[in-house]
């Protein structure tokens, strides 16, 4: 991995336009990659796209192209790829242009490792980028070729010392991975006895495109304190709180990691301890920057990365965020295209309310019952309208005929004041 140095290094992004890529996808990229690199502490000079029917082998980019990249700035500290790059592209590149290299796999990995704070986090983050830097070693003792020359080993085979230490760092870093893996499995363990202890509890998760504003989602639902910030993969830690609904139900509400689009394979794996939050929820609520140009990018890599992870077919709601950046015509555009969706400023606190209610009758299957109360049970007809949807209030001789939609873990407590109308079953 590189050293992200404290004065801010000077990067220049490169990206690649092949005949079949949609050239304004490519922009967008670098735009990401761009605040993927702010948020690692480097400053960006600008970015270059090359026009190619395929990537060049050797330098991922042609040769003369980068020359003419590196001669148009004064200093330039790094390249960034857009793509990951092979070990054989970034030592070429490197050796040839004598200029630092980095793709976005290693951007994203630093990141992580800035922002992991748990242990589980922190041992994620350590074997994603071992599993990174496994095929990237490079020959560092090569000098002891030169020095001593080269060695005979029991095979005849003429084998050096730089050689030597080479499969030895791999080595140690295969051992390293299994120890990491071993531990994952050890604190996967003890996630899954708490997620045992609480089974009965309904659970929640948001998800969404990272800085799509889940956190401060889940501040403004839980009264919570998680970092929020302006900047890709704030959070890495997946943060657990209670959320009470109608009735005194409580549900048990999830922050994850956010996702984004081309997440190697290898990182979606480190983090699978993490994204269990998501495979073990019971309602998903799907957050989406609908200010970005590329909200429906990033709705799309989303439902990718749950597609991967096996958690494609979770009950869903989508909510449309940062409508408070919107006008009234871009709204209304919004809510005609995504009819299912729930438009909401999660900063401002919009729509919360409709929010808590959807949830609430996501979570839990209702019934309609007609409960014929006591007019001397009054203090029952309070009960309902704080636990049910009320439909109807009617007023009888007998007492008052209460038409609700109530669920039915609920039921048993007012059993004696059904009088058998039982309705359909409400279905989401």
């Amino acid at each position: 991995m590189i050293e992200i140095k404290r004065e801010l290094p000077r990067a220049v992004l490169i990206g690649v336009n092949l005949k079949q890529d949609d050239e304004l996808k490519t922009e967008s990229t670098l735009q990401e990659l761009s605040r993927l690199a702010a948020t690692a502490g480097i400053t960006v000079l600008g970015y270059h796209i090359q026009n190619r029917r395929k990537i060049d082998a050797a330098t991922y980019v042609g040769k003369g192209f980068l020359h003419a990249v590196l001669a148009g700035y004064d200093k330039i500290d790094m390249l960034i790829f857009a793509n990951e790059l092979q070990p054989n592209q970034m030592r070429n590149i490197t050796s040839f242009f004598e200029v630092e290299v980095a793709d976005r796999t290693e951007i994203i990995l630093d990141i992580f490792h800035r922002h992991a704070r748990t242990k589980e986090a922190k041992v994620q983050v350590r074997l994603a980028e071992l599993v990174y830097q496994l095929p990237r070693l490079k020959k560092l003792w090569s000098h002891l070729d030169r020095e001593r020359g080269q060695v005979s080993g029991s095979s005849g085979t003429a084998r050096g010392m730089g050689e030597k230490q080479l499969e030895v760092d791999k080595r140690k870093i295969r051992q390293e991975i299994l120890h990491l893996q071993d531990q994952l499995k050890r604190i996967e363990i003890q996630k899954n006895v708490q997620r045992k202890r609480r089974q009965q509890i309904g659970k929640v998760c948001i998800i969404g495109y990272t800085n799509a504003g889940k956190s401060t989602l889940f501040n403004s639902l839980t009264a919570a304190d998680v970092l929020v910030e302006d900047k890709l993969f704030a959070t890495l830690d997946s943060t657990t709180r209670k959320l009470k609904l109608a009735g005194g139900r409580d549900v048990i509400l999830s922050d994850t990691i956010g996702f984004i689009a081309d997440l190697p394979h290898h990182l979606i794996a480190s983090f699978h301890t993490t994204l269990q939050e998501t495979l073990d929820a019971d309602l998903l609520l799907h957050i989406v920057d609908a200010g970005s140009a590329r909200y429906k990018e990033q709705i799309a890599a989303v439902e990718r990365v749950l597609q991967e992870i096996g958690a494609e077919k979770q009950k869903k709601i989508l909510l449309l965020n940062k409508i408070d950046q919107l006008d009234e015509p871009q709204r209304m555009a919004l809510q005609a295209g995504f009819p299912e969706g729930i438009l909401i400023s999660a900063r401002l606190g919009t729509n919360l309310a409709r929010l808590y209610e959807e949830i609430n009758h996501s979570m839990y299957q209702y019934t309609v019952y007609n409960f014929l109360i006591p007019f001397e049970k009054q203090n029952l007809v309070n009960e309902l309208y704080q636990i049910c949807r009320i439909r109807r209030e009617e007023y009888r001789e007998e007492g008052i005929l209460i038409t609700a939609e109530m669920h039915q873990a609920d039921h048993y407590r007012y059993a004696r004041y059904d009088v058998g109308r039982r309705k359909n079953e409400l279905h989401d």
